[in-house]
């Protein structure tokens, strides 16, 4: 450990934590304005976490300010460790999650953008704790865009280091080549696309509370909502529903496309062959989803598909389709309906949709649409080589040759995906859940879903885990959300050797 720089590391977690202080003050106009007995814990959570960050700051002056590759992971995976330890306590200090575990499991389900809850009675909650509980969502979904698109490049991994290094996409046309000036940018749009949603909520019929805390937890692609049903709570108000896809639809995008899109140029958005995947894709589905539950339906998707008179059976199957697959391919984890009672093959649909994931550089988990497809076109480009051995045929990604090494590092990442997938699963099971359950929570924690299948379905939360199963889910959720590598990366050996 002697040649890494700590002074230099802990310094940043200062600075994670003094922002993340000045953060939850923000939630205390809302306690006053509801006149709730939990803004002086809000209050004292954000002096104990400012003040622990200047003491970190202050205390920890690095002769060499340069920055190397593992002071990089070592920051990274230790800012969000430093967001969930200082973020849960509002919630401790306000008396709303007394439990500890508890406590950690929301704060980690918030920053990591995951949307799982313990909470059974969220229309109970102070009102300025569940603006806290949505801040966390937007502030981990901009620092997950601020970290994919401007700082994991540098350290080498990350999906975007498709657009952001000599691999294809819009390597070309970066926002910036400044780091700084490019996460101004990226905050602009994210502010923006937060402002415009809370407008357009207001005006469909959401109070202007609900309406900032849906905005903040959709454009994060995050999922908590202000009401027990979530999103369902609005089922009569088709216009609500469309404005939340249009905006889960926009966070799943690469964030560099939605800044060309603003600039004029949607030429950039058209020919990018992940935004095909993604769109289409998310269409075709909706669509099959659909006609399944029109024409093969029982008696009990009646009860997740509510008014099918307001305009029609067929539009509020479409819109409770499309509403649930945007919600689950972009990880966002909002529920109009429940998706487990539209029979057992639609199910699986939706359970295959969590290993999906939205687009690279954008605020969804999952694996990643880009890595799908570079996987699929390398797997199709083997059976050529057995044909043609001698014969070199590089994978092609937005017309451009993609390196090897970026190949090498997609299997790998699937690869190590599935196989925590499915220990993920095992140890579940040994934490006493069913077999079915421990699948859903695994596969919904590592992909920062949500909603799962068995009893943490999309009407179920995770309260009734056990604490040693919601701190492992909370340690799959922190590793999903920072691409695997930046966190397990900390548990080699050669990491800690002196180089």
């Amino acid at each position: 450990m002697e040649n890494l720089n700590l002074k230099l590391i802990f310094r940043f977690s200062g600075i994670t934590a003094v922002l993340n202080g000045i953060f939850m003050w923000l939630a205390i106009p809302f306690s006053l304005y509801f006149e709730e007995k939990a803004t002086l814990g809000i209050l004292n959570a954000g002096i104990i976490t400012i003040f622990v960050g200047l003491l970190l700051y202050f205390f920890n002056k690095p002769d060499n300010k340069n920055l190397q590759k593992k002071e990089g992971y070592l920051i990274v995976t230790l800012g969000w460790v430093t967001l969930t330890i200082t973020g849960m306590l509002p919630y401790l200090l306000t008396g709303s999650i007394p439990s500890v575990t508890d406590a950690i499991f929301e704060t980690i389900s918030g920053y990591s953008t995951t949307g799982s809850s313990i909470l059974t009675d969220i229309e109970s909650m102070p009102k300025g704790i569940l603006f806290w509980r949505s801040a966390t969502h937007w502030i981990g979904g901009m620092g997950i865009i601020v970290l994919t698109i401007a700082i994991l490049p540098l350290l080498g991994i990350g999906g975007m280091q498709l657009f952001m290094a000599e691999a294809p996409g819009p390597s070309a046309d970066k926002l910036h080549p400044r780091i700084t000036d490019t996460a101004k940018r990226l905050w602009l749009i994210y502010v923006g696309l937060t402002l415009a949603e809370f407008l357009l909520l207001k005006v469909a019929g959401m109070t202007w509370y609900d309406a900032i805390n849906h905005s903040m937890a959709t454009v994060s692609t995050g999922g908590f909502s202000t009401k027990n049903a979530s999103v369902a709570h609005w089922n009569a108000f088709p216009l609500v529903q469309y404005i939340i896809i249009f905006f889960m639809f926009i966070a799943g995008t690469n964030f560099v496309l939605t800044y060309f899109a603003l600039k004029g140029k949607v030429r950039k958005v058209i020919q990018s062959e992940e935004f095909k995947y993604y769109s289409l894709g998310i269409l075709s589905i909706t669509v099959f989803v659909s006609i399944c539950i029109l024409f093969f339906k029982d008696p009990t998707l009646q009860t997740s598909i509510e008014h099918p008179m307001v305009l029609g059976e067929a539009e509020s199957a479409f819109r409770h389709s499309l509403f649930s697959v945007i919600s689950v391919v972009t990880t966002t984890g909002f529920v109009t309906a429940d998706f487990t009672m539209w029979s057992f093959f639609i199910t699986g649909i939706f359970f295959s949709l969590f290993f999906v994931g939205g687009s690279a550089g954008s605020t969804s988990g999952g694996v990643k649409i880009v890595r799908h497809i570079v996987m699929l076109k390398n797997s199709f480009l083997e059976f050529k080589k057995s044909l043609h051995p001698n014969a070199i045929i590089p994978v092609r990604y937005d017309g451009k040759a993609v390196n090897q090494n970026i190949v090498f590092n997609i299997l790998s990442f699937f690869i190590l995906y599935m196989l925590i997938f499915i220990v993920g699963a095992v140890i579940l099971t040994s934490m006493g859940l069913d077999i079915k359950s421990a699948l859903g929570a695994c596969a919904s924690s590592l992909g920062n879903i949500g909603p799962a299948i068995g009893s943490v379905s999309p009407v179920d939360n995770f309260a009734h885990l056990s604490s040693s199963a919601k701190l492992f889910c909370s340690f799959l959720m922190l590793i999903g959300r920072l691409e695997l590598f930046t966190v397990l990366i900390l548990f080699s050996p050669f990491f800690w050797k002196k180089n």
